[in-house]
Formats: C-alpha cells, sequence, structure tokens
C-alpha cells in the first residue's frame, strides 16, 4: 500500500493504491483526487502522469515472486556455462571443428614430435586411475575426440588393449568416425569413457547424455576441463565451475574432482554410472 498526498499552491492531490502478489498474478487498486483552482487544462496532465505510474506498477505485479526467484536461480547456474554463439548451422560448427583437425600443420605436430610426449603423459593419467580402482585391463574403453589417437594408444601401451577413439576424422586403427553429440555405439557398450573435449561441445547436455548412454551401469567417465583458464578458439563452451557437469550427468554420480595438468587443462572430474537409475544422487567421495 501506498499513500501520497502532496500540495503546491492551489493544487491539491492524493493518490492512494495498493498491490496484492500471489501465485496468480497481482491486483492493484488506485484512487486519485485532485482539487485545484488551476485552470482544468492542468488536471488532466497531472492525472495521466499518475495513471502511467498505476500502469507501470500494475504491469510489474503481474510477475509472481516465484517465478522471479526461479529465473535468478536458474540464472546462477547456468551462469557457470557459457556457450559460444555464431554459427549460422550445425554444418558450420562441424565445419570449424574440422578446420582444426585438418590442420597439415598441427596433423604433422601431432604424430611426430607431439606424439610420445602426449602418450606418456595420457599414460600416467589412465596408471594413476588403475590404481584408484577407476580402470583395469579389462575395461572396455572409449576416447572421446580423439584426434589421432594418442589416448588410445596410450590406453592398449598399459594394458587396456579394448581400447577406441572416436572423432570427426577417422584415424584407423585407432580412431573410428564418429560425433560426440551422437556417437556410433549402441547402449551399454563401454565400461571406461574418456574425453578432453568438452569445451568443444555445442550442445553439452547431448555430449553427457551420449555418454551415459553408451555406458554400462558401474562405468566411469572422465572428463579434462579447463575451469580457470580461456580455452582455444576451436572450444565452443566456457566451464567456470563443475556444477554444470554434475547436473548434467542426471545417471551417475560425481566422484572425485582433483586438479591436473593435461595440455592446458587444469581439473580432472570422474564420474560413475549408477547400476540403479532409481538411486539417489551421492555426494563427491573425493576433491584434490
Amino acid at each position: 500500500m501506498f499513500v501520497l498526498i502532496t500540495r503546491h499552491g492551489n493544487l491539491s492531490l492524493s493518490l492512494y493504491f495498493s498491490v496484492h502478489a500471489g501465485g496468480g498474478g497481482g491486483n492493484m487498486t488506485m484512487r486519485v483526487a485532485i482539487a485545484s483552482k488551476l485552470p482544468l487544462l492542468l488536471k488532466p496532465f497531472i492525472l495521466s502522469l499518475f495513471l502511467s505510474l498505476f500502469v507501470l506498477l500494475f504491469l510489474a505485479s503481474q510477475t509472481p515472486l516465484h517465478r522471479l526467484t526461479a529465473s535468478k536461480s536458474r540464472s546462477s547456474s547456468s551462469g557457470d556455462l557459457r556457450i559460444r554463439r555464431g554459427y549460422s548451422s550445425y554444418d558450420a560448427y562441424i565445419q570449424h571443428q574440422l578446420n582444426k583437425t585438418l590442420n597439415p600443420k598441427l596433423q604433422h605436430l601431432w604424430t611426430t614430435r607431439d606424439w610420445d610426449r602426449k602418450v606418456r603423459v595420457f599414460s600416467d593419467f589412465f596408471q594413476s586411475l588403475k590404481r584408484r580402482g577407476l580402470l583395469s585391463n579389462s575395461s572396455k574403453a572409449l576416447s572421446i575426440g580423439a584426434r589421432v589417437g594418442q589416448e588410445v594408444a596410450a590406453l592398449r601401451q598399459i594394458g587396456v588393449s579394448d581400447s577406441i577413439g572416436i572423432d570427426l576424422v577417422p584415424r584407423p586403427p585407432l580412431v573410428v568416425k564418429g560425433d560426440f553429440h551422437a556417437q556410433p555405439f549402441g547402449d551399454e557398450t563401454f565400461d571406461f569413457e574418456f574425453s578432453n573435449v568438452f569445451d568443444h561441445a555445442l550442445y553439452p547436455s547431448k555430449f553427457v547424455g551420449e555418454i551415459e548412454r553408451t555406458l554400462r551401469p558401474g562405468g566411469v567417465c572422465v572428463l579434462h576441463v579447463s575451469l580457470t583458464k580461456g580455452t582455444d578458439k576451436y572450444s565452443a563452451n566456457d566451464l567456470y565451475s563443475v556444477g554444470p557437469l554434475v547436473e548434467m550427468f542426471k545417471r551417475s554420480d560425481l566422484v572425485e574432482k582433483r586438479k591436473v595438468d593435461g595440455f592446458g587443462l587444469d581439473t580432472e572430474v570422474v564420474f560413475r554410472k549408477r547400476k540403479n537409475n532409481n538411486k539417489k544422487k551421492q555426494r563427491t567421495i573425493k576433491t584434490n
């Protein structure tokens, strides 16, 4: 409720209005009284000013409080994952990604000077996962966005022989053609999935959904992401916390989150797919 009484010279104006906000909107009452010895033409002008104020307040009252709160909550949550815009179509996005994958200089670098170094670093990562009981030699493993296959070579080198990678451009025998937004595999195919290209996903929820679809119950997914550094010009999203990942992995529990140094990516996030989809999500077991 709001009451305004003002006097100016011979003009006396009283304004009373109240707003009641509820789940279905709001209602408002308003009374305006003008007493004046001023010329008649001034009264409509002053009255119109207060009527305009009334209309604005009435429109504001039509948005229920719970909607404003929900909107604020959604904005806060989604703020930790920002999608980079600018693609005219999905084909344009794919072509942009292919510009990196098919770059002759990068391909030469990946298959020569970078090869041994990356295989060695990935081997260390995977050996650590084996020691922590998250990967074994009997695991059927997938590397998502494997480029020329260093991750797959590392998996096979440490004894995980049933390993394969997918990328937009195949690289036999280590990498087959596949779009991580629509993996070319059946449901519940793999025991272990690894990726360090989450930032390249134009549709992160589809990226995660395909992992959960192709991962067997009890299977493990390991993502290397950047939470503190800017990613490259081919990235399609920017991630600022693991919160959005936890929300998107609807059938998995967060097992670990730890700091790593993985070719510009600083955080390792581990999820395990629940054996019972109705089981309540558990909390993080370990954070480093």
